[in-house]
């Protein structure tokens, strides 16, 4: 609990961009679950935490525990799930106030760390099914397809603007 804390103040105060002020209470309710869910992790109390508070923490750890695995090509929402003891109807419950499903925002996840792969320089000469492995898409086929149904252009043709621009 303690590095999730840590994660998320270290991420809040990298980059504040993406929030807006009215992003502030949902942001402050997220500190005080955290804070809360630490205090009641170490004194071994977290059945004295308020059911949303409990979600909330329970939703930020699932979350840290799929970034931490999107590389995987068998992370799924079961998989997820199992690891976390819950039952993977539970897990779809839980993201239902989320922006997206389970699934979709591992493939998200991942079509983003791709994305950015595909257009740094330094990785040029690394091919495309590559990066894709290296994202969890093993079959470069399935990788396409996503991406191009995610951002409306093929990666080939993607990191080819991104890397030489319009010529």
């Amino acid at each position: 609990m303690g590095a999730l804390l840590a994660g998320f103040l270290t991420q809040l105060i990298a980059d504040t961009t993406p929030y807006q002020p009215a992003d502030r209470p949902r942001l402050g309710t997220v500190l005080v679950d955290l804070v809360a869910a630490l205090f009641a992790h170490t004194l071994e109390a977290e059945g004295c935490l308020p059911p949303e508070t409990h979600r909330r923490a329970l939703v930020l750890r699932i979350k840290s525990f799929i970034r931490e695995r999107l590389h995987d090509p068998r992370l799924t929402p079961a998989t997820v799930a199992a690891a976390h003891h819950i039952s993977t109807g539970y897990l779809h419950r839980l993201f239902r106030d989320e922006e997206s499903t389970v699934a979709a925002w591992i493939r998200r996840l991942r079509l983003e760390g791709a994305r950015r792969d595909l257009t740094e320089p330094a990785r040029h000469a690394t091919p495309i099914h590559a990066i894709a492995a290296r994202w969890g898409f093993p079959r470069a086929t399935d990788f396409s397809r996503a991406y191009r149904a995610a951002y409306g252009t093929t990666p080939q043709d993607h990191r080819r603007q991104a890397l030489h621009g319009d010529e």
